[in-house]
């Protein structure tokens, strides 16, 4: 377990940056670099970039200097790097890409909704989830899903299109939006099943004969059962766009958020998502409810 330090060696703002990570955890890097005063803002997504001014004190108070390319080495294997396809600009070229295989009429809607999933008060209910969600449909659909490929995917694309941070709210104000944007450009049993499925991730408790139900929550709950450092990032990430809430409250409601989740049985629906994901998963939401006590 180390935080590493690159030399500063990338320009921006007049300077040069650093790159800081953690070999471990990103919970230890954010510690490391409360305690040395890096401010959050300077946090990208797997390391904080640090000007040149801070680079000895920052090796004074712990980090290892290593090259750059032992430190992009040293975070890949950490597992806590973030590939480039999920950032910025990449991210939003690959999203959109998506979009206009979907739907390649309309491409202001998707600009539109691409727009609305990079709203800076979003932690992670970001473009990176949308497109986890979507790689997901991609292991999970089946060449017989085809007859409802179009409406879950439509699904994935404005499950979290609205949010605020409101519970029930925001995902009937993302089928709501869902209506009124598809309307006029897929079929009309194809808006009601897309507002249908949006509904359906509030509880993420489909019935049985529901393959699009079942698609779509498996994806949006395919985070769970990630490898331990991809969970503990989206932890953070859900703690930070709760920020608002007091530590408290927001355990118990944490709490019962895991308690819920774990009493589905199952978890997941599909036997793709059952046989590959069901273990880690539960694994991931146990260790954090044990975590909260």
């Amino acid at each position: 377990m180390a935080v590493l330090i690159d030399p500063p060696s990338w320009p921006a703002h007049g300077t040069v940056f650093s790159h800081l990570v953690s070999t471990s955890s990103l919970e230890e890097l954010h510690s490391f670099a409360v305690a040395a005063g890096i401010p959050r803002r300077a946090f990208d997504e797997d390391h904080y970039d640090v000007p040149a001014r801070r680079y000895r004190d920052l090796v004074h108070q712990g980090a290892e200097e290593v090259s750059g390319a032992d430190l992009v080495r040293a975070l890949i294997a950490s597992g806590l790097r973030v590939p480039a396809r999920r950032r910025g600009p990449k991210l939003r070229a690959a999203l959109s890409a998506r979009w206009a295989s979907l739907l390649p009429e309309a491409p202001a809607l998707g600009a539109e909704l691409l727009d609305r999933w990079a709203e800076p008060h979003r932690r992670y209910h970001t473009q990176t989830h949308l497109l986890a969600v979507l790689e997901a449909l991609d292991q999970l659909l089946e060449p017989a899903d085809e007859p409802l490929r179009k409406a879950v995917l439509f699904g994935a694309w404005f499950h979290d299109a609205v949010y605020d941070g409101a519970a029930g709210e925001d995902e009937r104000s993302s089928a709501d939006l869902a209506v009124e944007r598809l309307t006029g450009q897929a079929d009309a049993v194809v808006v009601q099943e897309v507002e249908r499925l949006v509904l359906l991730t509030v509880t993420h408790d489909p019935g049985p004969g529901d393959r699009a139900g079942q698609l779509l929550c498996d994806a949006d709950l395919s985070v769970l059962a990630g490898a331990p450092q991809d969970y503990g990032r989206y932890t953070l990430a859900i703690r930070e766009e709760y920020a608002h809430i007091p530590e408290e409250e927001f355990m118990t409601g944490r709490r019962a958020v895991l308690e819920r989740l774990l009493g589905l049985r199952p978890l997941y629906r599909t036997a793709a998502a059952q046989g590959g994901w069901t273990e880690r998963a539960r694994t991931n939401l146990m260790q954090e409810l044990l975590s909260l006590e």
